[in-house]
């Protein structure tokens, strides 16, 4: 990988994490945009909802200074700009969802120790959703002693709960059990619990939305998003070095 070198752009914590970490990987970094850059290093995800970078940046403007040939390396790049560019996505690529997931997961449980007055062992947790996120919330539960419980939608997913140890309910009977616990995570993408469903939690019931489209909604649920970047940067920076170095290699191979 001597002949690699990386420019970046966006103003993510993690990213400035990631490029220290390739640096002592023996990969250049430069600081500016320029004719020798091989790759272009964006946040994952890389793009706010009117195209600009996250952090800041026009992608257009960053590209009128780089070869047409260099490898742009990120998250979420659906972008027009980026129609003709080799690219390795962050988010397509299993392992580092899987990894990045475990992260989130550690993060949404400080944020909940944050709030609660009461130790997890024996706490009553409902989790919504058996993802990536979901798998890794219930086994960190767990292993610190709360009482967990995953919806699941499928009949298969709630077994397989049920063979590991945990309790398992169906998304849509869960109205008048709520009042049961004391936490409630939201791992899914799409509104799975009303307000008017929401009421028959307890008082003192701690929400916690997880996912990128809300899945819980009342002025109480706590939105936690993007947590490996605010929480764990260095984390999230060392786990993007990583995978870039290992996407890369496997790019080579290919070839």
């Amino acid at each position: 990988m001597n002949n690699i070198v990386i420019c970046a752009a966006g103003g993510s914590s993690a990213v400035g994490y990631a490029l220290k970490a390739l640096a002592q990987r023996g990969i250049h970094i430069t600081e500016k945009p320029e004719a020798d850059v091989t790759h272009l290093l964006l946040p994952a995800p890389a793009f706010e909802a009117d195209g600009r970078i996250r952090g800041g940046g026009i992608l257009e403007h960053i590209l009128a200074d780089l070869s047409p040939q260099i490898t742009v390396i990120g998250g979420n790049l659906a972008h027009p700009a980026l129609e003709h560019y080799e690219k390795i996505d962050l988010l397509t690529d299993g392992l580092y969802l899987a990894q990045n997931a475990a992260i989130t997961a550690d993060c949404a449980v400080r944020v909940a120790a944050r709030e609660l007055p009461v130790i997890w062992d024996g706490c009553p947790v409902l989790i919504l959703g058996w993802g990536r996120i979901g798998k890794c919330l219930a086994a960190q539960l767990k292993a610190a002693g709360a009482t967990v419980t995953v919806a699941a939608r499928k009949a298969s997913d709630r077994e397989m709960l049920r063979a590991l140890g945990y309790s398992a309910e169906r998304p849509d009977g869960l109205r008048h059990g709520l009042a049961a616990y004391r936490v409630l995570f939201n791992t899914v993408p799409t509104v799975v619990l009303g307000a008017e469903q929401l009421r028959y939690c307890r008082k003192d019931c701690l929400k916690i939305e997880l996912a990128s489209s809300p899945g819980l909604s009342g002025s109480d649920v706590i939105p936690a998003l993007g947590l490996p970047g605010k929480m764990a940067p260095e984390s999230s920076g060392l786990l993007m070095a990583q995978s870039i170095i290992r996407l890369i290699a496997e790019k080579e191979a290919l070839k």
